[in-house]
């Protein structure tokens, strides 16, 4: 099995793959991929059909181009609007809706193209054998969908099913025909005309939802025992498809609360907290012995000295780059410049005199502070000491150029929830209880300490065991709350991660994207503040989707003057 971060590196860049085919075959720019969530314009664009859902850990890059194919004649040949506007409320006729429209369009795939035409077919077929192989057909509710899905996509497509497929259909084939009547012949006949197919596809979904239910109570009646059975194994294979996604991502105020729409609601999306009582900020060097301190400490000082870094040449360019003139005085006896009253008289004494005028003196001065915000989650243990001396040496040469700096980090007090998930099941579990987990942020250097003095603690930076779990947005609001307290000219906050927000309890027990979206909610309000300016350094991984300005860093390799270089051209806009 592929390790979590290789894992999560891999993804992205099938991803990636998949959102510069979407661009190039349906015209369309902006469009991100990110998570199996497809964005179009910046808006949540929904993808229920089930065949366009690879597993990233599995599933080949054919099977990735063939799902980037699919959404991009989607994209070219569906009214969203229209889609929106009928979508059946019904879990099992919205699924079945969202199938047909998406079998639609891929019906339409010009002649032209027979590549595309190709990564279709493989998709489907794929995605076929593995709900098969999975057993998702042994129920009534999977072999019905199962059906279904076959004999639209060999009406609509062409395509042809394989004998396994053949057999297990042959039946439930033949009954769900007698029950759609014409309405599923002529979804073919009027293919190219979506309001037209818009009002068959919904008398079909409607009868699926009907037998599906008719099925569920007749079961019910004989034998509750199997039907609990059977429900365990077809309804949580499709349940994350059956939940309502709605489109909406709105903004967030400055205590976390995001407004937006969740899944299965059309009321305003809340970031949630279940409990407060937890979280709390600590002094990093309280978390450590002071002898175990001072060994990081050593040992942190003996990796920097093998560096080679130019840690002058780094305060020069960053002493540049932050400044700002400031008035320093004037210079006197000057030629030209503003008329200095005091030196008039000597022009009545010698007419000849010129050197009557001042100067305004201006030198360049780093009224500026820069956060540093460390992702402490448990994948980052692997990059750590590269992150901790980029770290130091950042934070000294900043001082060296006149800058303010701290460095913060945040993790989790627990794993796996902790004390608010237990108080959480004490009072019944209720739903969508929000962050679920104990927060703890770290301060490791304040605006207001030395580097020299915050040496030691910088090095806990190093002690491991601190790392637990990740959430990002609430460390961003923490972190913009901490600066925007004090003054400067400049404020700048860098995280440093590797990766998405991740919080076991928290995704277990709400939406699995709740702590995505809301860290994406906070990244936008910051941008469009502007009193910070936000930058991500993605250790190994592309933080594009969630920071508009971001750079990928690659730790595995010496931590030199170029990668300094690259952060620097990052913070002056031309990376």
């Amino acid at each position: 099995m592929t390790p979590p971060p290789r894992r999560e590196k891999r993804q992205q860049q099938l991803e990636e793959l998949c959102a510069a085919t979407l661009r190039a075959l349906s015209g369309e720019p902006r469009v991100r991929y990110r998570g199996g969530r497809l964005e179009v314009q910046e808006r949540h664009f929904p993808v229920r059909a089930p065949h366009l859902h690879p597993d990233p850990e599995h599933d080949e890059r054919q099977a990735w181009r063939g799902v980037a194919d699919s959404l991009a004649l989607r994209l070219k040949h569906s009214d969203q609007a229209l889609v929106r506007q009928v979508l059946p409320a019904q879990p099992i006729a919205r699924l079945v809706f969202e199938l047909l429209e998406q079998l639609r369009v891929e019906s339409l795939v010009a002649d032209c193209h027979p590549g595309v035409r190709r990564n279709l077919l493989q998709r489907f077929e794929q995605w076929s054998q593995q709900f098969l192989d999975a057993g998702q057909a042994e129920g009534h509710v999977g072999l019905l969908l199962f059906t279904l899905a076959q004999m639209s996509w060999m009406l609509l497509c062409g395509g042809r099913a394989g004998e396994q497929t053949e057999m297990l259909i042959e039946a439930p084939r033949l009954s769900l025909l007698g029950h759609f009547g014409a309405a599923f012949g002529l979804m073919r006949r009027c293919r190219h005309d979506q309001l037209a197919f818009t009002g068959h596809a919904l008398l079909i979904a409607a009868k699926a939802q009907e037998l599906i239910e008719h099925l569920d109570a007749e079961l019910l009646g004989n034998d509750e025992r199997k039907v609990s059975d059977i429900a365990e194994k077809t309804h949580l294979a499709f349940a994350l498809l059956l939940d309502v996604d709605q489109d909406g991502e709105g903004e967030v105020n400055s205590s976390g609360t995001a407004q937006g729409n969740p899944r299965g609601s059309n009321n305003a999306f809340t970031y949630q907290v279940f409990s407060r009582d937890y979280d709390c900020e600590r002094n990093a060097t309280r978390l450590v012995r002071p002898e175990l301190l001072r060994e990081l400490r050593q040992r942190l000082d003996r990796r920097l000295a093998g560096q080679g870094l130019n840690l002058p040449r780094l305060a020069k360019r960053l002493g540049a780059l932050l400044a700002a003139p400031r008035r320093d005085g004037w210079a006197f006896a000057q030629t030209d410049g503003q008329i200095d009253a005091g030196r008039l008289s000597r022009l009545i004494i010698s007419p000849e005199q010129r050197e009557i005028f001042r100067h305004e003196l201006e030198r360049p001065h780093s009224d500026c502070l820069v956060s540093l915000l460390i992702d402490n989650s448990g994948s980052m243990r692997n990059h750590i000491e590269s992150v901790a001396l980029l770290a130091d040496a950042f934070s000294r040469a900043l001082e060296l150029a006149g800058a303010r700096s701290e460095i913060l980090g945040f993790t989790t007090g627990q794993w796996n929830g902790g004390r608010p998930l237990k108080r959480w099941r004490a009072l019944g579990q209720p739903a969508d209880p929000g962050r679920l987990n104990e927060l703890s942020h770290l301060v490791y250097k304040d605006a207001e300490t030395s580097w020299r003095r915050a040496r030691p603690t910088i090095a806990a930076l190093l002690k491991s065991d601190l790392f637990r779990e990740g959430i990002d947005g609430e460390a961003l609001l923490w972190a913009r709350q901490r600066l925007l307290q004090r003054d400067a000219r400049r404020r700048i906050l860098i995280i440093i991660s590797d990766g998405c927000p991740m919080d076991s309890a928290t995704h277990q027990t709400n939406r699995q994207d709740i702590l995505d979206l809301h860290l994406k909610q906070v990244t936008r309000q910051i941008e469009q503040e502007g009193s910070i300016e936000l930058y991500a350094l993605g250790v190994g991984l592309d933080l594009s989707p969630y920071y508009r300005r971001s750079l990928e860093l690659d730790l595995s390799r010496s931590l030199d003057n170029a990668v300094f270089d690259e952060i620097l051209r990052l913070l002056n806009g031309r990376h």
